[in-house]
């Protein structure tokens, strides 16, 4: 059973040093967000552009991704399920779920598939890690329906409730989606001690990105 407190994060140190080099993050379009702002997001938000585009903290979305590793590499593989709707979103699933062990809904969600034991899809996970809290809705509300921990890539115009903790970032660009399943996998295989160091993490950002 996991408890809330622990999830959830309300100050970001942000001296936390870079998982990557800033322009890794930048070129990638990580923090490049939507023309809308929700008020959930507004916590995340660095800037607004010229162009109306809101521009999400790099730093924010680094503390994050490294909270959001040592979080999930607490449970078992098998106890954990991501889910991605979008396009973009599937390739890069795939790659961390099947390097890591979870199970992965790559496209459509069966409905009933967290609530229903019936099915031959049910399952029974401990945390669910969510690509877009909006295109993924059907998963986020039968997780929190049956009270599994909901982690979720969250985009400047997402709705907030009911996500245990949320990574602020670009969860629609094919680029972006690459880099951060790329960085979570290695930083899970670090916590979980499966690699000492960046160094012995073969996998390159190109292998999560998702084809034209």
């Amino acid at each position: 059973m996991y408890e809330p407190e622990v999830i959830l994060v309300t100050t970001e140190p942000l001296t936390t040093e870079l998982l990557v080099p800033e322009d890794v993050y930048l070129t990638s379009g990580v923090h490049i967000g939507t023309q809308q702002k929700s008020a959930d997001m507004r916590p995340f938000i660095f800037k607004v552009r010229t162009d109306g585009l809101y521009v999400l903290d790099i730093k924010k979305t680094n503390y994050r991704i490294k909270h959001a590793a040592r979080f999930i590499a607490k449970f078992e593989p098998d106890r954990v399920l991501v889910v991605s709707a979008r396009q973009y979103g599937q390739k890069p699933i795939k790659v961390f779920s099947k390097t890591m062990g979870y199970h992965y809904f790559a496209g459509r969600f069966v409905p009933g598939s967290l609530t229903n034991p019936n099915l031959p899809q049910y399952l029974e996970p401990e945390v669910i890690v969510l690509t877009d809290p909006a295109a993924d809705i059907q998963a986020q509300r039968e997780a929190v329906n049956v009270g599994v921990p909901v982690v979720a890539l969250c985009d400047a115009n997402n709705e907030t409730r009911n996500i245990d903790l949320i990574i602020p970032a670009n969860n629609k660009g094919r680029r972006s989606l690459a880099v951060i399943y790329w960085l979570l996998t290695r930083e899970i295989m670090k916590e979980r001690e499966t690699i000492k160091n960046n160094d012995e993490y073969t996998k390159v950002i190109e292998d999560f990105e998702a084809p034209l």
